[in-house]
């Protein structure tokens, strides 16, 4: 199993059971970026609008006389003169396409911009503040530029100016700083952003103003490497405690983003997010009409149950299963995916709740992925199937067997993914650990969809760890010595296969002849 998978076990005393943490260079739910909040972003739709000949004179090619004139012209002494060359190094920064950040900061601009954030003049401190987020919206080098201007403690203290757009502008700006990552996050935090942030989350803030705050917030909650500390966690949760009942989608969609991240940041930070109440009003989001805000809540609670077994189940009381048929059925492929690692978290957990996977009649949904859905998706089913056989009870890995599970679990032993024939490995030899006096049946079904062949061609991987387990499976199970295979041993601490149906009773005796048995429907 993998490093990744062994660092979040669940249990400890699980030696195989790990509860899987999304890490973000396997995170294809994120593939478009506009399902989740956006770290950076720039301000052109005042500019879009303007007229004509300013916007065309912007989106030209880059005049470096006018340049040279607008930087000198920002620096006069004469208020009118200094606003409109301020505005117009705005206008240069507010173009769609190809704004010229570096020519600007080459040209000893930035200084100058940020002077003008001392301003009294609300217009020179919006227009300058409109220009630095701008720049702060570009590359890595872009935004540490601005902030080595000395910009960042300027704005913190335009929060508290009094006039709404220049507070909104400093918002924006401050959340593309803070958007480039742990260390400008910090920054930020340490200069003590989340008093005067938080304090814009009133009824009467204007909803663009509003949104821009929530955007910021997720950006304060956005990166685990490392985690926001405890403390900053704390103060933001009733913010977003708050924000989760906001009618406004795009700020509901960030408000679960944040969530999502703050789960993300270990088992502690889980608790907090549950002590804060929000687990309730998160589970209902997955029916959201929305997909975006689907989206979300479903990476947030995805979140919370590779937490602790406790953690886990108050997800379920929440009636969370119930939406799983939703999202398994979903028409987006990576919604799919993202339910079945949902559900291969729950089958990870202890018997009662993999027996809750079951009774909500989700488990053929996971086998049909197996089989159908694309090779992500495949690959959390795998996961969801070995979890059954590791966490689950004779009874249940039988039931699985029913639902004709081992065609296409052996099947995915045809993929080049390692890890992946590793997992469906552990669970065959699990499978057939259980089967007890069922294990013949068993093996002949394994061997009649091709799966026999499949595991002695793992006899020949290059990993260890595979070609060792093929063989002991082979060695165990289909040898040809027929007492060795009769004889084959329960897990420890299990009881073979009953093949009575769900109940569990007591199987009658055998019939002369022995049982035939018959696992298809």
């Amino acid at each position: 199993m993998s490093s990744n998978r062994q660092a979040y076990y669940k249990n400890n005393a699980k030696e195989q059971i790990g509860k899987e943490k999304r890490n973000e260079e396997v995170v294809s739910i994120r593939k478009d970026k506009r399902e989740e909040a956006i770290s950076k972003r720039r301000n052109i739709n005042v500019a879009i609008e303007e007229d004509n000949d300013n916007v065309q004179a912007a989106a030209g090619p880059f005049d470096t006389d006018l340049l040279r004139i607008t930087v000198d012209a920002a620096k006069s002494t004469d208020p009118a003169e200094q606003l409109a060359a301020v505005q117009q190094a705005r206008k240069l920064l507010s173009t769609d396409r190809n704004p010229p950040i570096d020519d600007l900061i080459s040209s000893g601009i930035l200084p100058v911009l940020v002077n003008c954030l001392s301003s009294t003049d609300p217009n020179l401190q919006f227009e300058s503040a409109w220009a630095l987020t701008n720049i702060a919206s570009g590359t890595s080098e872009q935004t540490q530029a601005v902030v080595n201007a000395g910009a960042v403690p300027l704005f913190l203290q335009l929060l508290s100016c009094g006039n709404l757009n220049v507070c909104e502008q400093s918002v924006w700006a401050l959340g593309n700083i803070i958007g480039d990552g742990p260390h400008y996050r910090d920054y930020c935090l340490q200069l003590g952003i989340l008093q005067p942030l938080l304090q814009f989350i009133t009824p009467e803030i204007p909803i663009g103003f509003l949104r821009n705050v929530t955007w910021v917030i997720v950006n304060l909650c956005r990166c685990k490497e490392p985690a926001p500390n405890a403390d900053v966690v704390r103060t933001i949760l009733p913010a977003l405690a708050l924000l989760i009942h906001h009618e406004d989608t795009n700020i509901l969609i960030d408000t679960v983003w944040a969530l999502s991240y703050l789960t993300d940041g270990g088992n502690d930070h889980i608790q907090m997010v549950i002590e804060n109440g929000v687990v309730e009003h998160l589970v209902p989001l997955l029916g959201h009409t929305d997909v975006k805000v689907q989206t979300a809540a479903l990476r947030a609670v995805g979140n919370i149950v590779t937490g602790t077994d406790e953690q886990t189940q108050l997800v379920l009381d929440s009636g969370v299963l119930k939406f799983m048929p939703g999202l398994l059925a979903h028409y987006k492929e990576k919604i799919n995916k993202e339910a079945v690692w949902f559900v291969s978290n729950i089958t990870a957990g202890n018997p009662q709740q993999v027996q809750d996977v079951f009774e909500a009649g989700i488990m053929p949904m996971i086998i049909h992925l197996l089989d159908r859905g694309d090779f992500p998706t495949q690959k959390e089913a795998a996961w969801a199937i070995s979890n059954v056989t590791i966490s689950g009870k004779p009874i249940q890995v039988e039931q699985m067997v029913k639902l004709n599970v081992l065609r296409p679990f052996c099947a995915m032993l045809s993929c080049t993914d390692a890890q992946i024939i590793q997992v469906v490995l552990d669970g065959i030899n699990n499978i057939l650990k259980m089967a007890g006096d069922g294990v013949e049946q068993v093996t002949s079904e394994i061997e009649e969809c091709g799966g026999l062949d499949k595991i002695e061609n793992c006899q020949n991987h290059e990993n260890e760890d595979i070609y060792k387990l093929a063989f002991e499976i082979i060695d165990t199970y289909f040898s040809s010595d027929e007492e060795d295979v009769n004889t084959a041993e329960p897990a420890a601490g299990t009881s073979a296969f009953s093949f009575n149906g769900p109940t569990g009773t007591e199987a009658p005796p055998a019939p002369e002849g022995g049982w035939n048995f018959d696992f298809k429907k």
